[in-house]
């Protein structure tokens, strides 16, 4: 399958999605994205800067205090931790997920559940490390 169509079909698809792009794991190339979505460059190196935080003596991350900008907005972040970074602004999210090779950022409208949006993400996220990505 394509990146395109894990984006098309596997997170966009499933209903629980709105916008999503997957990025290789230095967050400076861009493998697939729904129409519309952008994150700019400096947005993708706050993401990948956030993975790299080790926190700090209490396990507390920068992003979790400063939170996280995708797309132009800013997202406080829920969860920080070396595979996920979960961002809410309302009652819309977003879910970002690290596999070994790939970053896929996904937001999800304010209609869906943030554990639904959530398990879309991690699932797929499980798939391609089974299969090496």
């Amino acid at each position: 399958m394509s990146w395109q169509a894990y984006v098309d079909t596997s997170l966009v698809g499933t209903g629980n999605i709105d916008k999503a792009a997957i990025f290789n794991a230095d967050g400076n190339s861009v493998w697939a994205t729904s129409s519309g979505f952008s994150v700019a460059p400096n947005e993708m190196q706050e993401i990948v800067a956030a993975y790299k935080d080790k926190g700090d003596e209490n396990g507390l991350k920068q992003v979790q205090q400063t939170g996280l900008h995708v797309g132009g907005e800013r997202f406080v972040v829920l969860k920080a931790d070396e595979r996920s970074l979960y961002g809410k602004k309302g009652k819309e999210g977003i879910v970002i997920v690290k596999t070994s090779q790939a970053i896929l950022v996904a937001h999800y409208p304010e209609s869906v559940q943030p554990g639904v949006a959530a398990n879309v993400v991690e699932q797929l996220a499980d798939y391609l490390i089974g299969v090496g990505y």
